[in-house]
């Protein structure tokens, strides 16, 4: 799993920039039965949502943790595992971020770039999801870490 959003952004970072309301990560579609069993196990509940085989989101303790779902293609490329744009590549580096730290924690996170393409591109995708605030904020500290 690698985290994505905001908090993929403070782990890149090495500092927190804002309050959460939510954990976001990507995960392989092929063990997402067995990460649903597991959450469950532990008292998640899943929350209905997305179309099936795009996303799996989880609650526990008014905290959702989302996890949307990756596949490989036939030519080795990451991309969407289902709903309306299944099949469709992810940015090529997605997961080359390696490990972020935040405190004397480390998880791995999406690769900065994808990240700004990511929420550059969302409104493009999803045009119900127009650009907010926190994503051009996100973006600007995202590009000041890169040097662009």
């Amino acid at each position: 799993m690698w985290l994505r959003g905001g908090w993929a952004m403070d782990f890149t970072l090495g500092r927190l920039t804002r309050d959460h309301g939510d954990i976001d990560w990507f995960t392989w579609a092929g063990g997402a039965d067995a990460l649903a069993r597991e959450l469950t196990r532990l008292g998640y509940a899943e929350v209905p949502g997305p179309p099936p085989g795009l996303q799996r989101d989880f609650a526990k303790g008014g905290l959702e943790s989302s996890f949307t779902l990756i596949d490989r293609d036939h030519l080795g490329r990451i991309v969407v595992a289902g709903g309306p744009g299944a099949g469709t590549p992810w940015p090529q580096d997605l997961l080359d971020g390696g490990p972020g730290r935040l405190g004397g924690l480390s998880c791995p996170v999406v690769a900065p770039r994808a990240q700004i393409e990511i929420k550059r591109m969302m409104p493009v995708w999803n045009p119900a999801l127009p650009r907010r605030e926190k994503d051009r904020a996100d973006i600007a500290l995202l590009e000041r870490h890169l040097g662009v």
